[in-house]
């Protein structure tokens, strides 16, 4: 007699990377009066509309000058329930790209959630036009979805950066 192994079904991520990681949100990437602190806030919504209230937001951004250092311009935070994140940083400088072609201000976001075995990765910029419209990465898609990049003005010093995951408003997605 031979035993036979049945092929299982995939296992998605369950909550424990939110018990685990979200529960110490490391959002304040610059004390609280810093000169030129920004509020980047925004929520994580599913195909359907609705908030997803356990993603969780890592961002990676250069500091104003254009540069990525060790000790600055990481963060974390778990989304609330009403699938809302919040961030104080500052706006991140032109960072040189491919071919030392230089590109627009951006934030990276990788976005951890339920039902994902593998982060999202996409851009949060902070405005769109010539500059965004000659980044290679950037290039690479119509004017609809760039716009999907950029983060809004929301007052003074705030912005607003939402992340749908699937539908008509999809963010879009870069390949890890």
């Amino acid at each position: 007699m031979t035993a036979s192994l049945q092929p299982t079904p995939s296992q998605t991520v369950g909550p424990f990377f939110y018990f685990g990681l979200c529960t110490l949100p490391q959002a304040e990437l610059v004390p609280e009066g810093t000169e030129g602190a920004i509020e980047l806030v925004g929520a994580v919504f599913d195909g359907a509309g609705d908030p997803v209230p356990d993603a969780m937001i890592e961002i990676r951004q250069a500091d104003p000058d254009g540069s990525y250092r060790p000790e600055f311009g990481w963060g974390r935070y778990g989304t609330d329930a009403d699938g809302s994140f919040r961030f104080l940083t500052v706006l991140p400088g032109l960072v040189p790209g491919p071919g030392g072609r230089l590109q627009p201000p951006h934030i990276w976001c990788f976005v951890f959630a339920r039902g994902l075995l593998k982060p999202l990765l996409t851009r949060c910029h902070f405005q769109d036009g010539e500059l965004a419209a000659s980044d290679p990465l950037l290039a690479e898609l119509e004017a609809a979805e760039r716009s999907r990049l950029v983060a809004a003005p929301d007052g003074d010093a705030r912005y607003r950066f939402d992340v749908h995951l699937q539908g008509e408003r999809q963010t879009p997605f870069f390949v890890l």
